[in-house]
Order: structure tokens, then sequence, then C-alpha cells
């Protein structure tokens, strides 16, 4: 089994930005709906933003940090004992409980993996451990919850699998309610020996669930039974042989899905019907510049509230590619790239109001913030700060009281 290097992926609910969350998908970014006669909910102007971590079991390892809208800065608060490599978060659409992987492998020939529940204190942000589940396969590596928050999703990289998983009226998790294994492998050998699931996370109007498989070359699309949680085959986008897809994210019309591709460093643009779930090719870009000829392992790809842009991290590169969306045909036009200080960047996120995107720079053991150029797209370095290892981060706006 790789060691947490290989085993790496919006916030899928991608990168859930808890304003609700915002994981770059529509039902994501809106505001919270109030009946006629009411005001919306006022919110904490400084949104927290929780970050995943590798971490020893004994260790802390998830880190909570308050981020200034207006500047941007980002200021610690808290730390958490969460477990060994709780390394992809999910925040429940309440902003009330946090999920995680706990990213291992296989112990004694049975697979290690779980998943953890958390309850979030809603002034401070504190955790506390609700319960864990076995994840039902090995590396478990992402995770999300659907549309109502009544079913965590979660991707076993390693055993390339699905896990469905009931959440209790607590937030606490039940058992496995479906397990769905993906069979098959890709040409290389190295990296495609067999199925690794590596992200998963529902389509906007939660009628059907997507992930990415980097072992088998394909974005899978199930159908999603709201009610029972249930998992049914629909079809399926096969991508180019080695090209390793690994994470999603919608456009906030609905119309459009971008994956990133680990193994060839790309990025698809996809059409998406909502009616049957049907994926189509629209374009495939490479998000190196001409000539490059170093490592390369594209790793996370998020899309603009906006939808005017959508940005990916490029590791080996090390460094932070966008592109223009083209909003009636959903086509991309390169508008550059920004190294992301070094170290490996994995995850990303942009804050609820759009302006500022942070990137998870694991072996740099930084967090670095940028601010985006509403009219470009372009990014502004501001802050670096130093976290251990960190690999995923989600922001949660408190709702503060009336």
């Amino acid at each position: 089994m790789p060691g947490p290097r290989a085993i790496t992926r919006r916030c899928f609910v991608k990168d859930c930005l808890v304003f609700s969350a915002g994981a770059g998908l529509a039902s994501c970014r809106s505001t919270p709906s109030t009946k006629p006669g009411q005001t919306q909910p006022k919110t904490d102007p400084t949104p927290l933003l929780y970050v995943g971590t590798y971490a020893g079991n004994d260790d802390e390892s998830i880190f909570l940090y308050r981020m200034d809208p207006v500047t941007g800065e980002l200021k610690s608060v808290d730390a958490f004992k969460a477990g060994a490599n709780p390394s992809f978060l999910a925040l429940h659409p309440t902003g009330r409980y946090l999920y995680a992987v706990n990213e291992s492998g296989v112990s004694a020939g049975q697979p290690g993996g779980a998943v953890s529940a958390f309850s979030i204190d809603p002034q401070s942000g504190k955790l506390t451990l609700l319960n864990r589940q076995p994840s039902r396969g090995s590396g478990p590596c992402h995770l999300n919850l659907d549309r109502t928050g009544n079913f965590v999703l979660a991707a076993n990289y390693g055993s390339g699998s699905l896990a469905v998983f009931p959440v209790a009226a607590d937030g606490s998790l039940r058992p496995a309610s479906q397990v769905v294994q993906h069979t098959g492998h890709g040409p290389n050998a190295g990296r495609q020996e067999g199925p690794h699931a590596h992200s998963i996370a529902p389509a906007p109007d939660n009628r059907f669930v997507l992930s990415c498989d980097l072992g088998i070359d394909k974005v899978l699309v199930y159908g999603f039974d709201s009610g029972s949680g249930g998992l049914q085959t629909n079809s399926e986008a096969v991508f180019p042989p080695g090209s390793g897809p690994r994470h999603f994210d919608f456009h906030p019309a609905g119309k459009y899905v971008y994956v990133i591709s680990e193994l060839n460093a790309t990025m698809t643009a996809l059409s998406y019907a909502p009616e049957s779930g049907a994926l189509a090719l629209l374009q495939t870009l490479s998000t190196l510049p001409d000539g490059y000829t170093g490592s390369k392992a594209g790793a996370e790809v998020y899309v603009h509230p906006s939808g005017k842009f959508v940005y990916a991290s490029n590791r080996g590169h090390e460094s932070i590619v966008i592109f223009a969306i083209d909003e009636a045909t959903g086509r991309l036009t390169l508008v550059g790239l920004e190294s992301n200080q070094g170290g490996t960047p994995r995850n990303f996120v942009i804050d609820p109001t759009g302006a500022f995107l942070l990137v998870a720079n694991q072996d740099g053991n930084t967090i670095i913030v940028f601010r985006i150029d509403s009219q470009t797209g372009r990014l502004g370095y501001l802050q670096s700060v130093n976290v251990p290892k960190p690999v995923c981060l989600k922001f949660r706006v408190k709702e503060a009281q009336p």
C-alpha cells in the first residue's frame, strides 16, 4: 500500500463552504433561504477554516483558523486530535457537524480506513468526536454529504470502492449501508494496477452522484435515492488511457463539470445533462506550460462562485493554473499560471466572498493565501501560514445570533 502521498482528493461537499457550504456546486453557494416576511440570518463576518492534515494518531491533526474577510489574514484558533491522517474533510449543510476520512491502508490483511464524525460548537468552532465507522475499504481519501445532509459518501482509494453512511439525528454516523466496488485497471502499471476511487460528490439536484476513479480512467455516474441513500449504476465518461481522473467540480449553472486528471495533468470540460446524468466531452487542455518536461501530478479543481474561472493545482510544477470559462459553451481559455510558493499544492479553496484563494502545500507545511482579481482571475500573494502537512481546507461561516 503506498504511503500517504501516493494515496493522495472540493471541498467535496466539495470544499464545503458552509455559508452554506461551497464546494463549487451551485446549491452549496446559495445563501440560506427565508420565508416571506423573514430576514436573512446574520453571519459572523470572520469565517472559520478547518484544515485536514497527515498526522499521527496521537498528534493534533485538524487545525482551526479564523479569516478576516477584508484582508484575507488567517489567525490560529485551535487544534484537535482527530485520529490519524484526517486528510479530507466535509461539512454538514447545517454547519453543525464535520466529517473526516482517516486515511490509512491495510493492517493485518484488513482494510484499516475509517470515517469520523464531529460536532461543532456553534460559537467557538471547537470539535468533539461523536463516533468513527470503518470506511469499508483501504485508503479512504475523499468524502462528501448528499444535499439533504442525511448521508455521507466516501471514496476508498486503495480498494477502489465507494461507501454510503447514514447520518443519525445527532450527526453521528451509522455503519455503511452500501459499498460499491469498482473493477478494472489502466495502462500505468505503477498507479493503475486496479481501481482507485479518488473523489465522490452529488450533483446539484441530488439525483445523481459522480465519482472519479484514477485507476480505471473513468468518471462514473450513479443514480442516487435520497430516501435510502442507495447508489445505482447509471452511466460513465471514459477518459484517455493513463489520464487518471482525480477530482471534479460543477459549474454554478449546473450544466458543466470540470475534471482534473492527475497522471497526465489535464483539465477536461464536460457538459452535464441533469435529466439523465449523462456527461459529454467538450474539451481537454494541459494544466502545464508548453515545453514543460518535469514531474507532473494534477491535484485539485475549483470553479469560482462567479462561474467565470476554474482553477487547478499542479504538483511537480508547483503552480495554480487559471482558466476562463465561456459560460455559453463551458469551454476554457488559459489565463495563466501562478506559483503556489512551493511545497506540493494539494487541495485549495475559495473563501465565501470569492475574494481569496487558499492553497494547502502538503510538503511545504504551509497554507498560502492569495487575493483573486475579480476581472482577470489572476492571483496575488498575501500570506503564508505554517501548518504541518496540510491536505484539505474547508470554510464554515458561523451563523450569529440575530
